[in-house]
């Protein structure tokens, strides 16, 4: 069954657009030529991505770090965002995530966090006090799942002092049942992830915990003579161990941090992304650490975790050298049916892009596709692989700021501000398109998360960045509608309710892809949990197959669906498929 969601109509606005690129062009626009005009259009200065102005959009909130003279680390890594469609209309409602009050800090008047409900208009109203969402601590991320299966998303905030656990009340409101469901309330928590370790069809959640971290422990880094401070490296402070939380399926979680392995190893932990790397079926865990070697957590079943960072080549340097990892992503890049890595680093580390062995080892291919080049002097936070213009291929998004806002003072190459970066996927490798994507990627930003989605239902799936003590920045995607696609929602009965760990794979035409269900990815981000299927110039998909994560792993063909629309695909009610 296909139940069709709240699609824009983008047909009368494709035809607006190829007239006017072919006006950019000089010449009349076949179909066949959307994607060299689309080249065209960047090269000439048009950017893929639009800003959408507070005075548009609505939203006026704005992240306050409480930069203070002692410089406490946590100052420096905020803020979080998410797609969250809360009250289940088809569109994309947004949550921010501020600073508050901790050991350290107390404003006055106090901050607080923001819900943004979609007016379906391009406009957003702030719902924060009447949803009961404002936090209540020294924020760090989010992260969103339907922990309890009711289908309505939940919200999780990771924080300098714990977590909150918002339960949604399916009313507009929702509940903070963090004590009940037995969730720290202390400790460092930085990104999270909603997913399913041991395929009993509930989300677990797996807590990134950074460094032993209190305002007593706060050090001096900086000129002793002068007394000039700046942000400490976390090299410093004590890594400690993540958290790995099982659902109980009453609401309650039990920390089995400890018997699943995860405790074992202590870190730094900043971002996560749940995915299957060597295709066992079961969800592994990247996560990439500062100052100490990545974690590369293979599920070896039974509730165990195995920690593979050094053997898969992906915690440490090609130098052997222990860097600073912050965001991380998971996709599988070159279509070949294995998931590849993607985690981004502080200055004079370069970013690295890991492509899939088949063997649970990896080898990082960001120098010759030219990434380690382009990112040598940067600091990256968000990054997320998608299609940006809908051509069945994934590109690459990069959220960029350095961490210490004094950097300059004693660097002339690094710059504390950075600018976005974008890759367009090849089916190969990557092509750097930031030069030719606009003014809006050469502004220098101190982004730190970064969440995807579709906010205005168009299929051109748009980007929202939280800025270190600023207000966040709405991206609006401008070229994705030059292609068809297809919005696809899964709706799970036996796997787990977000469907994380499913594999989608489509037909249109000659063009044949495959897209797997992360969980996580960026940096303290969720995002739109929909999937968008781009098709490239072709006017209709023959079929798509889910395969949906265990317990129920049965793999279903849905055929004669419409394009340019969401629609809803249902565990149960496609038709089955069998595969030797």
């Amino acid at each position: 069954m296909i139940v069709q969601k709240g699609g824009a109509n983008t047909n009368s606005r494709r035809t607006f657009l190829k007239h006017l690129l072919a006006g950019i062009a000089g010449s009349p626009l076949s179909s066949s030529s959307w994607l060299s005009c689309l080249a065209m259009a960047q090269r000439s200065g048009k950017s893929p991505f639009e800003l959408v102005p507070p005075a548009t959009s609505r939203i006026t909130w704005v992240h306050r770090n409480g930069r203070s003279p002692e410089m406490y680390l946590p100052e420096t890594v905020g803020a979080g965002c998410a797609f969250i469609d809360y009250d289940n209309d088809g569109w994309m409602d947004i949550y921010l995530v501020n600073s508050g009050k901790c050991d350290f800090f107390d404003p006055q008047p106090p901050l607080r966090n923001a819900l943004y409900k979609n007016n379906r208009d391009g406009t957003f109203t702030d719902v924060t006090e009447k949803s009961r969402v404002p936090g209540g601590g020294y924020g760090m991320g989010v992260a969103v799942g339907d922990y309890n299966g009711d289908g309505r998303p939940d919200l999780l905030l990771t924080q300098y002092n714990g977590v909150i656990l918002y339960h949604n009340n399916g009313d507009g409101t929702f509940s903070d049942v963090t004590r009940k469901a037995g969730l720290p309330t202390e400790g460092w928590a930085s990104s999270a992830v909603w997913f399913d370790y041991d395929n009993d069809g509930k989300l677990d959640l797996f807590i990134c915990r950074f460094v032993d971290f209190s305002k007593d422990k706060n050090k001096f880094c900086g000129n002793r003579e002068t007394g000039d401070r700046y942000y400490c490296i976390p090299r410093i402070y004590d890594p400690m161990p993540s958290w790995l939380f099982h659902n109980n399926g009453d609401g309650t979680f039990t920390d089995v941090s400890r018997e699943s392995g995860i405790a074992k190893s202590l870190g730094k932990a900043w971002g996560v992304v749940a995915c299957d790397v060597n295709n066992d079926g079961r969800m592994d865990l990247f996560v990439a650490n500062d100052t100490v070697a990545n974690f590369l957590f293979v599920n070896r079943g039974n509730g165990k975790f195995e920690e593979m960072g050094l053997q898969a080549n992906v915690g440490y340097s090609a130098g052997g050298r222990a860097r600073s990892g912050m965001g991380v992503d998971s996709a599988d890049y070159d279509q070949d049916g294995w998931m590849d890595l993607f985690v981004t680093n502080v200055d004079q580390e370069m970013y690295s892009l890991y492509r899939n062995n088949r063997d649970e080892t990896f080898d990082d291919l960001s120098v010759p596709y030219g990434i380690g080049k382009v990112t040598r002097l940067m600091s990256g936070w968000g990054v997320k692989f998608f299609d940006y213009d809908n051509d069945g291929t994934p590109d690459l998004f990069l959220a960029n700021g350095h961490p210490d806002d004094r950097i300059e003072a004693h660097s002339s190459e690094v710059k504390y501000r950075e600018p976005l970066l974008l890759f367009r996927g090849t089916g190969h490798g990557f092509e750097n398109v930031t030069g030719s994507s606009g003014p809006l990627f050469s502004k220098p930003l101190s982004a730190r998360g970064m969440a995807i989605g579709d906010f205005n239902n168009d299929g051109a799936i748009d980007v929202l960045i939280a800025i270190n003590d600023g207000p966040p920045l709405l991206l609006k995607n401008q070229v994705g509608q030059f292609n068809h696609w297809l919005g696809v929602k899964l709706v799970a009965k036996r796997a787990n309710p977000d469907a994380i760990g499913a594999l989608i794979t489509w037909q249109a035409g000659g063009l044949r892809r495959s897209s797997f269900k992360t969980g996580g990815g960026s940096y303290l981000a969720s995002h739109d949990p929909r999937v968008v299927l781009g098709i490239g110039t072709h006017s209709q998909i023959e079929w798509v197959e889910i395969r949906w994560p265990l317990p129920s792993r049965c793999t279903e063909r849905f055929a004669n669906l419409p394009v340019d629309q969401y629609i809803s695909l249902v565990e149960g009610e496609g038709d089955p498929v069998r595969k030797a």
